[in-house]
Parts: structure tokens; sequence; C-alpha cells
């Protein structure tokens, strides 16, 4: 079963309603980050993970666009057997901060039952979202809380790490 619009409003309004707390909960973080911070986020995204189908959502994949690398472009230009100014040329842009991006949400590549037609050679961006289980996670405060309103697995994570009493 697909995550419905009425379940991503909900998210939107949850993620809304505790976006000053989760700000708030991260700056504490990351004035002392605890040493178990990567271990207790890696598990919490297993958990989440295990019970979390991507593919009945793809509302990343739908809203947002990830920041596209040249490596990126090399390899999903050698994929689709177009240049890589092509591939440039019909699907992507330069936003305010000089990176690439999508031109247009939905992804270009998102199939209509969520699938992705290049997922062997998607973007790295795509590969490691919601980027739950890098390394060094005090230094994806800021993006994760802008992911708690776009990916229901990565608010249910920030969600469980604000209970977690080695984060407390």
């Amino acid at each position: 079963m697909d995550i419905t619009s009425q379940e991503l409003e909900s998210l939107q309004v949850r993620a809304t309603s505790e976006a000053l707390k989760t700000k708030q909960f991260f700056q504490k973080l990351r004035r002392r980050p605890p040493a178990k911070l990567d271990l207790v986020v890696h598990d919490l995204h297993q958990r989440v993970f295990k019970d979390v189908d991507c593919l009945k959502c793809a509302n990343c994949c739908k809203s947002i666009s990830p920041i596209v690398r040249d490596r990126d472009i090399d390899r999903m230009a050698r994929a689709l057997r177009i240049s890589p100014s092509e591939l440039i040329s019909r699907h992507l842009h330069l936003d305010s901060d000089g990176d690439y991006v999508f031109t247009k949400q939905p992804c270009p590549f998102l199939l209509s039952d969520n699938y992705c037609s290049i997922y062997e050679d998607r973007p790295k961006a795509c590969r490691e979202y919601p980027h739950t289980d890098r390394r060094k996670f005090e230094q994806l405060f800021n993006l994760t809380l802008k992911n708690t309103f776009v990916c229901p697995a990565a608010y249910r994570i920030v969600d469980l790490m604000k209970q977690h009493p080695d984060l407390r």
C-alpha cells in the first residue's frame, strides 16, 4: 500500500509542529555530541528501515532534488547512453548554491510504480538518502531537520532519537 497524500500532509504538520523542538535538540547535541551518537543513530536507522519500504512512498523522488555531482552525471549519462552535456541540458540546472539539481520534480527517472529507471546508476545523494546511516551524523543535523518534512523514516528516526536515553 502506498503512502497516501493524507499521510504525507500529516507528516508535514507533525514535522512543522516539532521543528523548533528538533532544532533545539540538535543544538544541544551539537554543543556536546555524545560519543555514541553515530552508533545510536545507525541502530535506529536499521530498526526503522526494517519496517519501511521506500517504494511505498518515494516522496523524496517526488518532491525534492538531490545534488548531482560530476561523477553522478558521468555515471548517469553512461547508463542512458547520452553525453553528460545532453543529460545536463535535458534534466539538470544549477541551483543558487551552484550545484546541479533536477530541473523539475518528480525526478525524471521515477517510474509510475515508484521504481527508479536508473537505480544502479542513481546519484550518490539518492543512494544515501535520508543520510541517517552516515558517519559524523552531527554534521547532518540541518539536513536531517529538512528531511523530517519529506521522509517518514527520517521523521521517525529523529523522534526515536529524542526519546533515546543516551541522547538526552
